[in-house]
């Protein structure tokens, strides 16, 4: 035992040995150091022209959309944003848990005020026990509508997929600016890339010709809907469908016989949902939301705002029946109001190929459902299981200490002074939204500062409903009075507390889905369904064994679905609806969630630098 011990000394002493040790530790799996990766946002104007419109338009280091920000799971990402545009922004790292780094999650008012003009925040936090496919976004009014890019965790060294290991990795952006249009981007990898103004890796967004900041502003002061968009897009570039746009603003993707891709698809869409395929092509969904599920094989997905979802698509391996194949996208809504009904395309090219301009016009579409065809995207909906591995569990709360029934809709707001603007909703009225008969008003400070330093008087008030007041039908005919309140209200809740949120979608001025996303938190869906939503019947139906983990879900058009977490996360969590046109109404809430008892358990004071209000 003597001699043995001394030949380990004598080998931790030698910097040969010392420098094997460590090549030995980082091959091995789960033991790789965590690094700290730094990241510079310069939000800049910056020109870009589509459809014959030249525009500036807000931009991080002058990319559109932004830079992609890789790590590993445990790193801590630290990234400082300097404010160069003549509007206020903040950043939210979309799907992060931020566990106990509420003060770098972003959204304006909720954690932190906004980054002013000239000014800069530096945002820290450690990626924990996640990995896959998010994104980061501005949070502050519709800025996001250009300021947004993917965050592609990696698992630690030596840790391979829990799928077969793709050729190559490729993230892709979807997403719209302005209510109910689409556009589509492309993040190419280093070698399947198309090269667009000489620069790699740099993509371009969805068109419109108007400014998003205009157009919600002035759906706001008319009380109406806002305005749709001038085209969807791949890439930033529209396709061959739009009048101003030719054969060489077509996007095109290249990939080699028998080979698989990871496409890494993120819907960054300011308000729509969005169904998406590869002509003649499978694509098997092996994650979503960083969440790894059980591989299922689809032709048509959807994707709703704010989800991520990453598919394995595998090129034909000999004689494919074309060399060039139509991707489209094209939205799903029930909406009673305007919203663009086109579909937009852009070309899978296999190696060698050369599609003309000609043939641009008539490559055969993927076979998607109708813009309203509710039943597939429950079909598809239902698809969802974790993996409930060893490796990988389903850690699921069998037990709940709070339950909640929150109804989902939109709502109005009389025509009556004062009002600044006009009423151009339904009836002479203004729109809005809410949950529960609330409309969230955002407050002029930060929500965690007050929480922080208990200052809650004249800032929140802490009386959230558990339910509505009011119970109604909420899938039948709509109450006579559609008219909502209005405050900044929370829920508290005691740290660890078990929580089961039961989202009931109404039918008051139209039943739609909402695709609701929670901050600080990822959740399990244990129960979806249509109509509405009955304790007695539906409960018994719960998966309560491998449900899927998102940080967003679509509450059904007409349905419900219920969601459980357990709030082991101190600070102020901002749940709301991921359209942002619904968000601007006021459809959102906040949890509030307290201190444990033990050190690791409490929130943290805030950075020396996080901006201040006044």
């Amino acid at each position: 035992m003597g001699s043995s011990t001394g030949r380990h000394l004598l080998c931790l002493a030698s910097p040969a040995c010392l420098l094997f040790a460590a090549a030995v530790l980082l091959a091995m799996p789960g033991l790789t150091a965590a690094h700290t990766r730094r990241y510079s946002f310069n939000v800049t104007m910056a020109t870009v022209t589509r459809l014959c419109v030249t525009k500036s338009v807000p931009t991080v280091n002058g990319q559109f959309p932004g830079p992609k920000l890789v790590v590993r799971e445990g790193d801590t990402l630290v990234i400082r944003v300097t404010n160069n545009i003549n509007n206020n922004v903040t950043f939210h790292w979309h799907g992060i848990r931020q566990v106990r780094s509420g003060w770098a999650d972003g959204p304006a008012y909720i954690t932190q005020c906004p980054i002013r003009p000239g000014g800069s925040y530096v945002y820290r936090f450690t990626v924990t026990g996640q990995r896959g496919t998010l994104w980061w976004h501005a949070h502050f009014s519709w800025l996001r509508a250009t300021l947004y890019g993917p965050l592609v965790i990696l698992p630690p060294r030596g840790v391979a997929y829990p799928f077969p290991k793709p050729h190559r990795e490729v993230p892709l952006l979807l997403g719209t600016c302005v209510s109910r249009y689409v556009f589509f981007w492309f993040f190419p990898d280093r070698s399947d890339v198309l090269i667009w103004d000489g620069k790699r890796d740099r993509t371009a967004g969805e068109w419109f010709n108007a400014d998003p900041e205009a157009v919600i502003k002035q759906a706001l002061q008319t009380g109406g809907g806002p305005n749709v968009s001038d085209a969807y897009t791949f890439n930033g570039l529209p396709g061959p469908t739009y009048n101003c746009s030719s054969s060489n603003d077509t996007f095109k993707l290249r990939v080699r016989p028998g080979k698989t891709y990871l496409l890494r698809l993120i819907n960054a869409a300011l308000n729509d949902e969005l169904f998406f395929g590869v002509a003649n092509h499978t694509l098997t969904v092996v994650q979503a939301d960083a969440s790894y599920v059980k591989p299922f094989a689809a032709t048509a997905l959807v994707i709703s705002p704010g989800q991520t979802m990453d598919v394995l698509l595998t090129a034909a391996a000999n004689n494919p029946p074309s060399r060039s194949f139509a991707i489209a996208v094209a939205p799903y809504t029930n909406t009673v109001g305007t919203f663009d009904n086109t579909t937009a395309v852009a070309v899978l090219e296999y190696y060698g190929a050369a599609t003309s301009a000609a043939a641009l016009r008539s490559l055969l579409l993927p076979s998607l459902p109708a813009y309203n065809d509710t039943g597939a995207v429950a079909n598809f909906s239902a698809s969802f299981r974790s993996l409930a591995s060893a490796q990988y569990p389903a850690r699921v709360p069998r037990t709940v200490d709070r339950h909640f029934f929150f109804a989902v809709g939109l709502g109005a707001d009389p025509c009556q002074s004062p009002v600044n603007g006009t009423c151009q909703g339904p009836n002479n009225t203004r729109f809005a939204a809410s949950m529960n008969n609330v409309s969230f008003v955002m407050p002029r400070t930060s929500l965690l500062q007050a929480h922080y330093q208990r200052r809650y008087n004249g800032v929140l008030a802490a009386n959230f409903p558990a339910a509505p007041r009011t119970p109604f039908n909420y899938t039948g005919t709509p109450p006579n009075n559609t008219f909502v309140t209005h405050g900044t209200r929370v829920v508290p809740l005691s740290f660890n507390t078990t929580v089961e949120v039961v989202l009931q979608d109404t039918s008051i001025l139209g039943a739609e889905s909402h695709p609701l996303h929670l901050h600080g938190y990822d959740f399990y869906v244990v129960g979806t369904g249509f109509g509405n939503y009955d304790a007695s019947n539906d409960t018994a139906k719960y998966n309560l064994i491998d449900p899927v983990q998102r940080n967003t879900i679509s509450v059904p058009t007409a349905g419900w679905v219920a969601i459980r977490f357990v709030a082991d996360n101190p600070g102020v969590w901002i749940m709301h609806c991921h359209l942002d046109v619904h968000l601007s109404w006021g459809l959102s809430m906040a949890w509030l969630v307290n201190d444990g008892p033990l050190p690791n358990q409490k929130l943290p004071p805030p950075p020396s630098d996080i901006p201040m209000c006044s």
